[in-house]
């Protein structure tokens, strides 16, 4: 990053396994945790779909998908993150992720972030394990969980 560049608006996401920092500009909606409704044959990491705006968004356990963990079980206090899908699929406009929490804002600036080895493989679905004011962090790819989602979909 830039050191002259200005801050980023980030999120800080909690999820089973560790955390999620993404740009907040990805985020479309926060709901309360809702029964996803099932989807024959799709993936463990797809843990079924949901209503939101007219649309059933696809709802994936980010623990599962990147291999950090198989405990992701819908819980009280969990929320859903509505994102908004990156590569133009008019069929897949929005996904969602599971979380753990509420999301916290946060100011990402050169002197806060650090690119750290953090030794997962992430399935491809991983674009930088960080250290954000000495909190790991792992940066989503979020056009490899699209693509993923597109993949186990048309299967």
């Amino acid at each position: 990053m830039n050191e002259n560049a200005q801050p980023l608006r980030g999120v800080m996401i909690q999820v089973a396994g560790g955390r999620l920092l993404m740009p907040n500009a990805a985020i479309a909606e926060i709901l309360s945790v809702v029964d996803p409704e099932p989807m024959p044959g799709a993936p463990d990491w797809i843990l079924g779909q949901v209503r939101w705006r007219g649309w059933q968004v696809p709802l994936v356990s980010y623990t599962r998908l990147a291999g950090l963990g198989t405990s992701d079980e819908l819980l009280r206090g969990q929320r859903v993150l509505v994102l908004k899908g990156l590569g133009g699929n008019a069929r897949l406009p929005y996904f969602a992720l599971l979380t753990q929490g509420f999301p916290r804002l946060v100011s990402v600036g050169a002197d806060s972030l650090e690119t750290v080895d953090g030794g997962i493989d992430g399935g491809g679905v991983i674009a930088a394990s960080v250290r954000y004011q000495d909190e790991a962090a792992i940066v989503p790819d979020l056009d490899g969980i699209e693509s993923r989602l597109q993949e186990a979909l048309a299967a």
